[in-house]
């Protein structure tokens, strides 16, 4: 019996239309899963570039407020800091029986007795010195003339070579200024001087309140965290605390050495003032970099008089080598380990800082790096930067 074949070829067609269909179906399914996974990561990368340019105009944002309240920070930070040198003779006070608001009354009242002793201590010495200043003139009309001779000879050498070239025919424009006046000068420093003043003004207020709420600002931060955080918080305030204490006792300390130094090798040459200038030498030697310039002011002015090249050779090796032994043996040993930080972090710290706020950066610069560090190495996600800044 023959079996009709176009039954067969009309059950088999249906049967390869739903294969086609089915494959249709998975190509575009393929084609449709490809395109979205590429629109993921084209919104994943959007998502990325939008959060750095966050990050980055987050960051602007921060530098822009710490550059313009530098004045306000900058009062801040050193009441902290003087808060924090005063708080154990603060506590003594409290342990013997006397309020808390008194002993805090009483460290700040001391604090403004020395500073005002040490001012007009001082500023007699520099009145003096001043006074005396004329009786070097002769000196340093000679020196100034050496200078003047040196110059005059490098300016006709140069004058020689410029000669020799094809002289210009074009006018050179000249611009003619009026010099300033001294009541000129006084009135564009006055608002900046006006401004420190204010400032300083504040700092025994905030010294003394700092004192005075010291548990309840300590408390109140802690608070801040969540539970499980708080215990971290705390130890990190402590430890903050610690290295703030350790690090302005460690620099009045290699200071006083320096100033001792100093004092006795200017007296042995002979220098006027030198427990005076042995002091300031001593001192400015601590400002990270600039220092070792500073500290030879202060005795070559004063020894103009008295100096000869030997002295001045003894005045620049004692400077110097104090100096490096100063930043090499006694500063990392004394404030060194307190800070646990590398020299590179420092270095760049220090030139940031200066950047943003000047003179006063160059100071605040190591304990705020070294604050930071502390607070990343307590916190999981900026361990890797902590570790980075340590030793």
């Amino acid at each position: 019996m023959a079996h009709d074949p176009i039954p067969m070829l009309a059950k088999a067609q249906p049967h390869s239309e739903e294969c086609a269909g089915a494959e249709v179906a998975s190509r575009v399914t393929g084609a449709t899963s490809s395109e979205s996974l590429e629109e993921a990561e084209v919104l994943q990368a959007h998502i990325k570039a939008g959060s750095v340019a966050q990050i980055v105009v987050a960051v602007i944002a921060v530098l822009g407020l710490i550059y313009v309240l530098k004045l306000v920070l900058i009062t801040t930070l050193t009441s902290l800091l003087l808060a924090f040198l005063l708080e154990p003779f603060a506590s003594s006070l409290g342990r013997i029986g006397l309020p808390r608001w008194a002993g805090a009354l009483l460290s700040v009242l001391l604090m403004v007795a020395l500073a005002l002793c040490l001012t007009l201590f001082f500023y007699s010495r520099a009145v003096d010195f001043a006074a005396a200043l004329p009786n070097y003139s002769g000196k340093i009309h000679d020196a100034l003339g050496n200078l003047r001779s040196q110059s005059k000879k490098i300016e006709e050498g140069t004058r020689s070579v410029i000669g020799s070239l094809p002289a210009s025919k074009q006018p050179v424009p000249v611009e003619v200024q009026e010099s300033p006046g001294l009541s000129r000068l006084v009135s564009a420093g006055s608002g900046v001087v006006g401004e420190v003043l204010l400032a300083i003004s504040f700092i025994p207020f905030l010294v003394y309140f700092m004192l005075t709420w010291k548990d309840h600002a300590h408390s109140a931060t802690v608070q801040l965290f969540p539970k499980e955080h708080r215990l971290t918080a705390f130890r990190t305030v402590g430890r903050i605390s610690t290295m703030i204490r350790g690090f302005i006792a460690g620099n009045i300390l290699v200071g006083f050495l320096n100033s001792i130094v100093s004092s006795i090798v200017f007296w042995l040459l002979g220098i006027p003032y030198f427990y005076f200038l042995g002091t300031i030498s001593g001192f400015v030697s601590l400002v990270p970099y600039l220092g070792i310039f500073l500290a030879l002011l202060p005795p070559l002015a004063g020894g103009i008089e008295t100096l000869n090249k030997t002295g001045v050779v003894v005045v620049l090796a004692t400077v110097i080598l104090l100096h490096i032994l100063t930043m090499n043996v006694l500063y990392p040993k004394i404030v060194g380990k307190r800070l646990r930080l590398n020299p590179l972090a420092v270095a760049l710290a220090l030139l940031f800082w200066a950047w943003i706020w000047g003179g006063m950066g160059l100071l605040l610069a190591v304990p705020i790096v070294g604050a930071t560090k502390i607070v990343c190495d307590h916190v999981d996600s900026l361990r890797g930067f902590g570790a980075w800044l340590g030793d």
